[in-house]
């Protein structure tokens, strides 16, 4: 455990040297900011950013828990029935062919702005690693422990609490880590709409704010000279009837 521990510390201590050099070399300040000025900044908005990222591992710990729950119990309905398998598994296939952030604005409308439809998307990126990993790891046992079983009376239960899910505890936990390194991807908050709280507030505002400039510019060229014809082939007589329709046509 010294060890691990020991070379984590020595990893992460070259990348804040690799960091500060190259922060060093010229690049723009606002593109590669250094360790410090960013160590300064996280210290600055400590609460602020405390708060928000508190919200964001709640969502997180939140679809982690309700995925892995919903991934374990496929798993386990369809070793335990090959008819609910033939059933479920296709459609466990489908659920990952669709792009999960197509299904954003749908999570919104059936479950309203919030957190809810967040733990949604994230449950479906989260449940299928655990799926496939899981019922691998229940169907591929070896078969000797099964006949030892078999031989020693034990029911389909004993076999399954005994021989099978302990030999799958390995592909469970290959299928945990999966999930909960592609958990955070799902975190687009621009395509959830109306955010917040979260992690993402401030990248979302950015966002918001880039377009309000883009049409407040469009507003201001369209006040100040004359612009297409609009409707009915009129233009507007004055600078607040050209700014109205500079707006319109934005």
């Amino acid at each position: 455990m010294t060890g691990r521990l020991w070379r984590g510390g020595m990893v992460f201590g070259g990348l804040m040297l690799l960091w500060g050099l190259a922060s060093r070399s010229g690049i723009p300040h606002f593109l590669l900011p250094s360790p410090l000025a960013v160590a300064e900044a996280l210290w600055v908005n400590r609460a602020y950013l405390g708060w928000h990222t508190l919200i964001t591992l709640s969502e997180i710990l939140s679809g982690l828990a309700l995925g892995v729950t919903l991934g374990v119990t496929l798993a386990l309905g369809m070793i335990l029935s090959p008819r609910l398998q033939r059933w479920l598994m296709p459609l466990v296939l489908t659920s990952q062919a669709i792009p999960v952030f197509a299904l954003a604005p749908l999570l919104v409308l059936w479950l309203g702005f919030g957190m809810s439809a967040k733990v949604a998307m994230a449950v479906l990126v989260i449940f299928f690693p655990v799926t496939s990993a899981f019922f691998d790891g229940l169907r591929r046992v070896n078969q000797e422990y099964l006949d030892l079983a078999h031989s020693m009376n034990a029911s389909f239960g004993a076999q399954l609490r005994h021989v099978r899910l302990m030999a799958a505890l390995p592909a469970l936990g290959s299928g945990l880590r999966m999930a909960a390194a592609g958990g955070t991807h799902w975190r687009d908050h621009r395509r959830m709409g109306r955010l917040r709280r979260g992690a993402g507030l401030r990248h979302a505002q950015r966002q918001c704010a880039t377009a309000n400039r883009y049409l407040l510019r469009r507003a201001v060229y369209f006040s100040t000279t004359d612009p297409p014809a609009v409707a009915g082939g009129r233009y507007p007589a004055t600078p607040a009837d050209r700014l109205v329709a500079g707006i319109r046509m934005t």
